[in-house]
């Protein structure tokens, strides 16, 4: 299984040659504000039982948690969007663990703000086998308490990247979902959770099967 952690330093130690000290200072900056917010302490947590919800696969179809429940122990994975590298390395890195994830009897869900268009997008060019639901409007990511608004000095170096979020979430809020795992029992209790304001920081797969075996 390939180390998330490695591929994302590889990553950074690239970005940081080739992407200007002033954005690189600005988006550090916008982090350490959205880490102020404490966004990772109110959002729901270990123990927090989590409300049923319907949302579109990447196909458009109907997937309900509470029929996903039924069959299986649900790890639901937000991610910002298709656009966004961490977010793809992390999808990515599921995946080559998804063998492994439905060996312990769970389920990979991801979900992120994108139209269904985008997830499929998403899904299509990393060869996904598993659900990209489509949050549009964000409904879902504050039920958890993860949703936020992209700070205004980002938006135009994300223009710059050719980052439209408006366009790939069908809306003009500039909300997203702090990137954060789930791992969810039969009965909507949450056992395991990981939730950083970094986006940068994700969650290594080899941890959440840790958590699904209960080691």
């Amino acid at each position: 299984m390939s180390n998330l952690r490695q591929t994302i330093a590889e990553y950074d130690a690239a970005k940081a040659q080739r992407v200007p000290a002033p954005v690189l200072q600005t988006m550090a900056e916008a982090t350490r504000q959205l880490e102020t917010l404490g966004i990772a302490d109110r959002s729901l947590k270990t123990g927090d039982r989590v409300a049923d919800f319907v949302l579109p696969n990447h196909l458009g179809e109907p997937r309900r948690l509470t029929e996903m429940l039924a069959d299986s122990v649900v790890v639901l994975s937000f991610y910002r969007g298709g656009w966004c590298p961490y977010c793809n390395m992390e999808l990515r890195a599921l995946q080559q663990a998804l063998p492994e994830i439905r060996a312990t009897g769970a389920e990979l869900v991801a979900i992120s703000p994108e139209l269904p268009d985008k997830t499929l997008d998403t899904q299509t060019r990393h060869a996904l086998e598993f659900d990209v639901l489509s949050d549009r409007g964000n409904r879902i990511s504050e039920a958890f308490g993860l949703a936020f608004e992209l700070p205004e000095q980002l938006r135009p170096i994300y223009t710059s990247l050719g980052i439209d979020i408006p366009a790939f979430n069908g809306d003009a809020s500039f909300i997203l979902p702090v990137p954060a795992t789930y791992v969810i029992d039969s009965n909507g209790i949450i056992r395991f959770h990981f939730v950083n304001a970094d986006y940068t920081r994700r969650l290594e797969p080899d941890e959440m099967l840790r958590a699904l075996r209960g080691n």
